[in-house]
């Protein structure tokens, strides 16, 4: 029997993962939160922000005196340790607006602008939860700025501070901005080196420069990450061309020169509506073999997606979303060459990387989501946070906790909390909020909601991957029940399932490997689990399959057209696997069968994680705007060695089309399957049918428009109504229609 152990955090998590499991954009709905920044360990993924918790609901400014913590196993499930540092409880410091964190060697460290550019104070704690104490040494209190070791070195503000530390240990901090009421803003931000060997003395400091900037220049939110070889110096844009972005240069030297290269994120829009405003700040960590941004928005108060618009500090509702921001997380991508993808921003957010180990003592506010409850933290200078769940118990209550992993069976649920009422009680759920009851734990009425006690209760029914599991708060005064902690007893964690052929039978090689048949996904973490990659969970192709999805629950956009079914849709860093079969070792030909509108269209194949091609070029069509029925065959020679393998498709270019890939015996061998030979020649020209009115995107996710196709062929009409050159996608007003469209000349 596996029990939980309260005096320990952090047990290794399950090795099963729920299929389709994915994160809510943001990651706390009970707070106004902004100005992440983020780090990671082989363990944990951590973010900390500051708060616009305490503006009334008329704001029209910041009133932020304090950092919160988060950290996450799986980049679904967050742990919220709340207020781990505070300034109304320090002396010698102001206001704490946007920080910077680092975390090297099991020891974190948060730079933050005292009063919001008077200074950067240096701290660092052996946890995100603290206790965090003065990293500067030498009887100094501040890194830069004021009474620190260094003034400003002529930027304008000491301010929105990142912290970054090399390979090597060696730490670097960056600040700068400019003044709010100067446009353009500045170029004028600096980096320091530190020396810890020294008790943390400055060296000395260096200002960024950063080529080819555009007319949108620097104004906040400096930041420094590494991938691979290459350094990233990023932050956020002035006002000149609309709401600021954050934009980054590259170099190959931490302290520069930097080349600006674009864009990483725009402002936060999605479906055509901003939920961004008057700024933009972020945070970047690389975590188990991902790239993350963490950033904020205005999606709780715009009620955004569903979400439930929280009151202000003050009590009053629908409080001023320029002064009450969310903080959210989505995946970053880099092209080959080291540049960065401008980031898709999703409700979803990530996807679910592990499993929920539930035999483990969680703090309470450890979840996917929530709704209907409040929380408190209680920062004592010198000691570890504290932060409690405080349920609406008498309205709609609960937490969420996603990708659950309850093994063979789950028996018990044990809840530290304080009761003061009678009758305060957690029902614990399967499905939703109202789904499957698999116990009831009546809590103790302990006189008053500062004493706790234990309460356990059995449940049933909780086996395997539970994909939604909900803790619903009942009671009939609000606010009278404490949360702190709580945790499952069970009998342990389902073994990972691994990837298997689609129908239960290899690919033959030599053969032909239809694209849509790719291998059935696994459970579990960790290699040989996961079969395809997507981008989206949309399938933008089940429009033409009658609504229906072929591969249900993937997001894979699969076609359904007059020759069977394509892949299409594709986007570079998207990626398919197949278990096939290699007759013998030896010389192969591979064709592909792709269409594009795209010139720069590409794929690439790997056989067990070993490149066998290099990038493929897939033409772009010259046959008008029909050109996704256009088809062309491309080849490549590879070598296979035989026997049983994993192969793997990579998108390396945007936007094609892929039906099959076909392998024949023998170097520069002839084509067994000539595209003349298939229905792939019969082309069918798309037409609007009854769908007339479309919205128009750029490649990027971007609203750029409208258009009525009525009566007209797509390219023309987009030509005529002022389109650029280029390939947009257009969604049904009524529908859900959806279809890649190029203008041309």
């Amino acid at each position: 029997m596996k029990k939980i152990s309260k005096g320990k955090l952090g047990l290794a998590l399950a090795f099963g993962l729920a299929a389709s499991a994915l994160a809510d954009n943001p990651i706390s709905t009970y707070h106004y939160l902004a100005d992440p920044g983020a780090a990671a360990d082989d363990d944990y993924f951590y973010i900390i922000t500051d708060s616009d918790d305490p503006a009334p609901y008329n704001s029209d400014g910041y009133k932020i005196y304090a950092l919160y913590a988060f950290r996450s196993k799986d980049m679904q499930n967050w742990t919220d340790y709340g207020i781990i540092y505070d300034a109304r409880k320090v002396n010698g410091i102001n206001d704490i607006w946007a920080s910077g964190i680092a975390v090297h060697n099991g020891t974190f460290y948060i730079v933050f602008p005292d009063g919001g550019g008077g200074g950067i104070g240096y701290i660092k704690a052996p946890a995100i939860d603290g206790p965090w104490t003065n990293a500067v040494g030498q009887g100094k209190d501040k890194l830069v700025g004021g009474r620190g070791i260094i003034g400003c070195d002529g930027v304008s503000w000491c301010f929105d501070p990142g912290i970054f530390i090399d390979d090597d240990g060696t730490t670097y901090v960056t600040w700068g901005g400019g003044e709010s009421n100067s446009r353009p803003n500045t170029d004028n931000f600096d980096i320091v080196k530190l020396n810890d060997a020294k008790d943390a003395p400055v060296g000395n400091g260096s200002h960024v420069k950063v080529n080819n900037l555009p007319t949108r220049k620097m104004l906040e939110a400096s930041y420094i990450h590494k991938h691979g070889s290459n350094y990233y110096f990023s932050y956020s844009t002035g006002w000149q061309q609309g709401a600021p972005t954050i934009d980054y240069g590259m170099s190959n030297n931490v302290m520069g020169p930097y080349t600006w290269k674009g864009t990483i994120l725009g402002d936060p829009s999605m479906n055509g509506r901003s939920i961004n405003g008057n700024n933009n700040h972020h945070g970047i960590a690389e975590f188990k073999g991902h790239s993350y941004v963490v950033y904020h928005d205005r999606r709780i108060a715009k009620g955004h997606n569903g979400l439930e618009i929280i009151p202000a500090d003050d009590g009053k509702p629908n409080p001023n979303e320029g002064y009450h921001r969310s903080v959210s997380v989505d995946e970053m991508f880099y092209n080959n060459d080291g540049t960065i993808k401008t980031v898709t921003v999703t409700n979803e957010g990530p996807k679910q990387i592990e499993n929920f180990d539930p035999y483990d003592w969680y703090p309470a506010l450890t979840s996917s989501k929530q709704k209907g409850i409040r929380s408190r933290s209680n920062f004592v200078q010198g000691k570890k946070a504290e932060h409690v769940l405080i349920p609406l118990s008498s309205k709609e209550a609960w937490i969420r906790v996603s990708g659950v992993d309850f093994g063979t069976a789950a028996t018990g649920f044990t809840v530290e909390a304080s009761s003061a009422a009678d009758g305060n009680k957690i029902e614990i759920r399967t499905g939703s909020a109202t789904g499957t009851l698999a116990g009831t734990c009546t809590l103790k009425n302990t006189g008053n909601k500062n004493t706790y006690a234990e309460n356990k209760c059995e449940v049933e029914g909780l086996k395997g991957i539970v994909n939604q599991l909900f803790l619903v708060f009942k009671g009939n005064q609000d606010s009278t029940m404490y949360v702190k902690a709580w945790g499952f007893e069970g009998s342990g964690t389902t073994p990972p399932e691994p990837q298997k052929p689609f129908g239960g039978k290899a690919w033959a090689i030599p053969g032909k490997i239809e694209m849509e048949n790719f291998d059935e996904p696994g459970t579990g973490r960790g290699a040989g689990v996961d079969s395809y990659s997507d981008n989206d969970m949309d399938d933008h192709g089940a429009e033409s399959n009658g609504g229906k999805s072929y591969r249900e629950g993937t997001g894979v956009d699969i076609y359904k057209k007059a020759t069977g079914y394509v892949v299409g849709y594709n986007q570079a860093g998207e990626w398919l696997e197949y278990t096939v079969n290699v007759a013998k070792d030896g010389d192969y030909t591979m064709f592909a069968a792709v269409a594009s509108a795209n010139a720069t269209s590409g794929f690439q194949l790997s056989i067990d994680g070993e490149n066998i091609t290099d990038e493929i070029a897939v033409p772009q069509a010259t046959s008008g705007e029909d050109n996704y029925d256009d088809y062309n065959k491309v080849s490549a020679n590879v070598k296979l060695t035989a026997g049983e393998h994993i192969l793997r498709f990579t998108v390396t270019g945007d936007w094609m089309d892929i039906d099959y890939i076909n392998f024949v015996e023998g170097k520069d061998a002839e084509d067994s399957d000539p595209i003349g030979t298939t229905s792939l020649q019969n082309k069918v020209a798309f037409k609007a049918g009854q769908y007339e009115s479309y919205r128009v995107f750029d490649l990027k996710g971007s609203l750029v428009g409208q258009i009525n196709l009525k009566g007209a062929k797509v390219g023309e009409a987009l030509r005529a109504a002022g389109y650029a050159k280029g390939v947009y996608m257009l969604r049904a007003f009524e529908g859900g229609k959806k279809f890649m469209a190029t203008v041309s000349e």
